[in-house]
C-alpha cells in the first residue's frame, strides 16, 4: 500500500506484459540487423529481418488504438520528447497524431524501440527487466 506521501501509481492505459512484448521483439528484430556481427560463441542468425518485422507490425496492430498510442506515448518519454509529469499530453497528442496512420509502421521507424520503450517505462519507475512474460 502507498503511503499517503507518494503519488498514486500512474495508469498507462496498457498492460505492462504487452510493452515488454514489444520490447522483447523489437530488440530480437535489432540483433538480426544484416550488419550486426554475432558474439563469437554464437551460430550467424538465420532468421528472417522481413518475417520478424512483419510479426511485431501484426502484433501492434491487433492493438487498440489506445493501447497503440500509448506505446507511441511511451516512446518519446523514453526519447525524452516529454517527461512522466506530461504523461496526459504526451498520450492525447499520441491519440491525435496516430488517428487513420499506420502505428506499426510508425514505431518501427524508430531507432532502438525496445529501448525507447524500455527507458520510457523507467520514467515511471517501471523496470522492464521485472516484468513477467
Amino acid at each position: 500500500m502507498a503511503s499517503e506521501d507518494e503519488p498514486p501509481p500512474i495508469e498507462l492505459g496498457i498492460n505492462l506484459e504487452t510493452v515488454a512484448t514489444v520490447i522483447d521483439h523489437a530488440r530480437a528484430l535489432q540483433s538480426i540487423d544484416a550488419d550486426a556481427e554475432p558474439y563469437d560463441d554464437e551460430e550467424p542468425e538465420t532468421r528472417d529481418p522481413e518475417a520478424e518485422r512483419a510479426a511485431l507490425a501484426a502484433f501492434i496492430d491487433e492493438l487498440t488504438e489506445e493501447e497503440q498510442a500509448t506505446l507511441i506515448a511511451l516512446a518519446w518519454v523514453g526519447r525524452g520528447d516529454y517527461d512522466a509529469e506530461e504523461w496526459a499530453e504526451a498520450r492525447r497528442l499520441a491519440r491525435e497524431r496516430g488517428a487513420g496512420r499506420d502505428t506499426a509502421e510508425y514505431l518501427l521507424s524508430m531507432d532502438m524501440l525496445g529501448d525507447l520503450l524500455a527507458e520510457g517505462l523507467a520514467a515511471f519507475g517501471i523496470a522492464e527487466e521485472e516484468i513477467e512474460r
